[in-house]
């Protein structure tokens, strides 16, 4: 055993001199990509956002954001629904003010702020067969994380159904465009648009939160359904995911969302009517989740379309995050793509990310049928009174 471990790290010691060796002097900082033309036709989009205590960010750099974006893209082209629940900071007075701003500019949109909080929600009694609570190993019926935040995203695409019912190109929309409360530009969301000339069913952009080590792990699956096997770059186990990401083109994943992303909207307009959800209490039961955000792609019916990364559009959650990845500042580095070299090598040699046997050992007696196997992990997760909680 000894030795087999020996052995190994020599081989990683090895083949990590040799790709330094070899890669260091090419190394460059890679260009961005060129500004979106300003002629450029987007179709007709519908904007979607959650919020919860994003009152900081929303004064900051979303509102100001948004603003823009639907300016650029132009008022008669837009749609914009927004949900808010349950902030115990001032983010309803920030959203407020946002309403205020959109409704100068004359744009179609519904913004909802709910009183409902995390308490009230978890206080409650559940209706008789209510999906979504399950018994936690201390012993009481508890609200799932998940299923409550599927709810909170079908929310905001109500006016999808209820614009179709009027007729006419109000209810007709080309692109679903999710935002989370990040730190975006208006080229970064016209960017990430256009990705592959649309051709996708889905194209989502890279998140970080205070450094370059990227965040939505529960969400993203490479082509061949793994998650991600390191947050530094370039984040991917060998493969055509890891490939693309390094030649800076659109990298082909099974699923992610990291912060905003685009869909073809015509899975969520009639008839398929493609919402989020999560696994039933059946499976959740078994101590195994996945995320709404990653199980949505294995339910879209154009999913054959192609999910796509696109390395150009990085966004943020914090301000340190933002400046140290943003457009313009040559992000990955030279050296950033040397340590990437490094842990690709790395990962290749302790075979990472290894498949999760517990997980499929509990889905084998569970005994169902679940499309979005590849979005599953081993946990529980349940809602709080200021968040969510790991059992």
């Amino acid at each position: 055993m000894i030795r087999r471990r020996c052995s190994r790290l020599t081989l990683l010691s090895l083949l990590t001199c040799t790709f330094l060796f070899f890669n260091l002097p090419t190394l460059r900082p890679l260009p961005p990509p060129p500004s979106p033309s300003p002629s450029l036709d987007t179709g007709r989009i519908f904007i979607a956002s959650n919020h919860w205590n994003s009152e900081s960010i929303l004064r900051s750099h979303w509102s100001d954001a948004v603003t823009r974006l639907i300016t650029r893209l132009g008022v008669e082209n837009v749609y914009f629904s927004l949900y808010e629940s349950g902030s115990w900071d001032n983010t309803k007075g920030a959203l407020r003010e946002l309403d205020e701003r959109l409704e100068k500019l004359g744009v179609e949109r519904r913004v909802i702020l709910e009183e409902t909080t995390h308490a009230d929600e978890i206080s409650r009694t559940p209706r008789v067969g209510e999906e979504g609570w399950i018994v936690t190993p201390r012993g009481r019926k508890e609200l799932r994380r998940i299923p409550y935040l599927a709810r909170a995203r079908n929310r905001v695409l109500e006016p999808l159904l209820e614009l179709q019912a009027g007729g006419g190109r109000n209810g007709s929309f080309d692109r679903l465009l999710f935002l989370n409360d990040v730190i975006f530009t208006v080229e970064d969301a016209l960017n990430l648009l256009i990705t592959r000339n649309g051709e996708y069913s889905a194209a989502c952009s890279l998140d970080f939160l205070d450094s370059t080590k990227f965040y939505d792990t529960f969400a993203l699956r490479d082509i061949n359904g793994r998650p991600a096997a390191s947050l530094s770059y370039p984040f991917f186990a060998s493969g055509p995911s890891r490939d693309a990401l390094l030649a800076n083109l659109p990298v082909p994943v099974r699923s992610c969302w990291n912060g905003m992303v685009a869909f073809d909207a015509a899975p969520f307009l009639p008839p398929s009517n493609l919402r989020f959800r999560g696994v039933p209490d059946s499976l959740a039961k078994w101590h195994v989740e996945g995320s709404e955000c990653c199980l949505v792609h294995y339910d879209n019916p154009v999913s054959d379309k192609g999910v796509w990364l696109n390395p150009n559009v990085r966004v943020a959650y914090k301000a340190k995050g933002w400046e140290l990845v943003r457009r313009g500042v040559g992000w990955p580095g030279r050296w950033e793509r040397v340590r990437g070299g490094v842990v690709g090598v790395v990962t290749a040699v302790l075979r990472l990310p290894r498949g999760n046997g517990k997980v499929a050992g509990r889905i084998r007696e569970w005994g169902g049928s679940e499309p979005g196997v590849d979005c599953l992990i081993d946990e529980m997760q349940v809602l709080v009174d200021n968040g969510w909680k790991h059992l």
